[in-house]
């Protein structure tokens, strides 16, 4: 189970100014264990601890920020999106190049992030529960970012662990691609975060 990080956590902007290009490459190596497509413009990117450490230390750098409270504020913004042991929280992108074709399809995928599941073998879907901290879309669009949280029960989390398959999907009639099923080293590495 993943814990919530605190001070003792960071290092300091000099520290990290030092180690930033190692880290970066180590965290890019690790979010790659964390990505989910589903489709070819929208992709999930599974939060844990090492990926909010690494985004509060940006964050820290980029605003300059080194006094005690403002640290705090950041670890209380980001320690929400790391699960905690009975969840998977992700950050959902919807992503297209082109700025003309992303405002078009956002108007035509509101509700999108309505409809993302997780569907464990054997159990009913489990939908997202989304934007927790503020709502992002209106009835005209969707956002591009959206933060998702999966809540699985224990029997679900046990079943995981055995080797039931997992599907993510969405169901929108706009975007009609998916499920995309978890294999491999990143379905090992987001059961990982259930231990």
């Amino acid at each position: 189970m993943s814990k919530q990080l605190t001070r003792d956590d960071l290092l300091s902007l000099e520290q990290y100014a030092e180690q930033r290009d190692r880290l970066r490459s180590e965290i890019m190596a690790h979010k790659k264990l964390r990505q989910v497509p589903i489709g070819p413009n929208l992709t999930l990117y599974f939060e844990d601890e090492k990926t909010m450490r690494y985004q509060i230390q940006e964050m820290l750098r980029i605003e300059r920020i080194f006094e005690a409270e403002g640290i705090q504020e950041e670890l209380d913004t980001y320690n929400a999106l790391i699960p905690d042991g009975s969840n998977w929280k992700a950050t959902v992108m919807i992503e297209y190049p082109d700025i003309e074709e992303r405002r078009k399809r956002l108007a035509e995928l509101v509700g999108i992030e309505d409809t993302l599941n997780v569907q464990v073998e054997g159990f009913e879907p489990v939908h997202a529960i989304c934007n927790e901290d503020l709502e992002r879309s209106t009835e005209d669009k969707t956002s591009s970012v959206h933060f998702a949280r999966f809540e699985f029960t224990p029997e679900m989390i046990a079943a995981m662990k055995s080797g039931a398959r997992i599907l993510i999907g969405v169901h929108h009639d706009a975007y009609p691609h998916g499920p995309t099923e978890l294999e491999g080293p990143v379905r090992d590495c987001l059961i990982s975060d259930f231990d």
